[in-house]
């Protein structure tokens, strides 16, 4: 079958690993399923497997990608749940299992024309959904789900500040606050990133560390070293950071008495969980909320979409059609 992997990790030139072309096809052990993909979409996780962030020399080749949307082996349309892992393992939070996994990590990935999954792993996709809005879901937009309302626990009227505009998890952030009824602010260096997250509902835009008209009562926070002292400064007293990334660097100078004098609290979240998942694709049926896609391309076109995420030139998501 076709399938996008990566033959060898390189973590200075990541894009040289990429292959397109024929793949075994997967078989499905007892408890699994087989799904025939329709639409996939692209994640920066993709990018760090390529450099062998998660992803070690003994499980290659691998097969890329954690999003899908598709039809599984008694004919329903369904939408693809990429955390592998056991909820009792992590108190009823399978994201809590120490030996959760993504797919593309440990078993093989969704950049395929068939990708097998445990039972439990596919959620119903509604008919108002398209294949390629739908295989948007369950990374970048699961993400933003349990950070807005699972670890943030953000109510109506709250005001959050978004880090970098323009990215699928940040981009999602907007829309889904937005639907929920909190003021959303965002950053970006770039212009064209701040004007297109105020199309999309943002109510305010600023430049990447610019002063705020008045400090915030959450930040959500992808960005990392970049961001990190913007961050903590635009926090009201009592405030929270939600951290879910660090494109920018994993290890950021910060002043622990900023953190203890305002009582602030930092709270890490990572994917989300089944049940979330599910409330996630019902939260977007009823309110009508959908993914922006920033590129539609083939499967076998896949490298295109790569460098693209690559330079930092997309708004939204890219999606590949198997």
């Amino acid at each position: 079958m076709l399938a996008v992997y990566a033959a060898r990790t390189d973590a200075d030139d990541p894009l040289s690993c990429l292959e397109i072309g024929d793949r075994p096809e997967p078989e499905a052990p007892d408890g699994w399923t087989t799904v025939e993909v329709k639409a996939t979409s692209l994640n920066h996780h993709d990018l760090w497997s390529l450099r062998g962030v998660g992803l070690g020399e003994d499980r290659l080749p691998m097969t890329l990608g954690c999003d899908a949307a598709g039809v599984d082996a008694s004919g329903n349309e369904v939408v693809v749940h990429s955390v592998i892992g056991d909820p009792s393992a992590g108190g009823g939070d399978e994201t809590l299992d120490p030996k959760r996994s993504l797919l593309s990590e440990v078993h093989q990935g969704t950049f395929a024309e068939r990708v097998v999954v445990p039972l439990r792993n596919v959620v119903p996709k509604p008919a108002s959904m398209t294949w390629e809005e739908a295989s948007c879901l369950p990374t970048a937009w699961l993400t933003a789900f349990r950070m807005l309302f699972t670890r943030g626990v953000l109510r109506p009227g709250e005001t959050v500040l978004v880090q970098g505009a323009g990215g699928g998890v940040s981009t999602a952030l907007v829309l889904l606050g937005r639907a929920a009824g909190l003021r959303i602010w965002v950053t970006s260096r770039d212009e064209a990133k701040r004007a297109r997250a105020l199309e999309l509902g943002a109510d305010a835009a600023f430049e990447s560390g610019a002063r705020l008209p008045e400090r915030v009562d959450a930040v959500m926070e992808t960005v990392g070293r970049a961001t990190w002292d913007h961050t903590l400064k635009s926090l009201r007293p009592g405030g929270r950071v939600v951290v879910s990334g660090a494109t920018s660097g994993h290890d950021p100078v910060e002043d622990l008495r900023r953190a203890f004098f305002l009582q602030l609290s930092v709270i890490g979240s990572t994917m989300g969980t089944l049940d979330e998942l599910r409330r996630l694709v019902s939260f977007c049926d009823v309110t009508g909320v959908r993914p922006p896609i920033d590129l539609v391309l083939p499967l076998a076109e896949a490298r295109e979409g790569f460098e693209r995420m690559a330079h930092g030139e997309q708004f939204g998501k890219i999606v590949f059609q198997v």
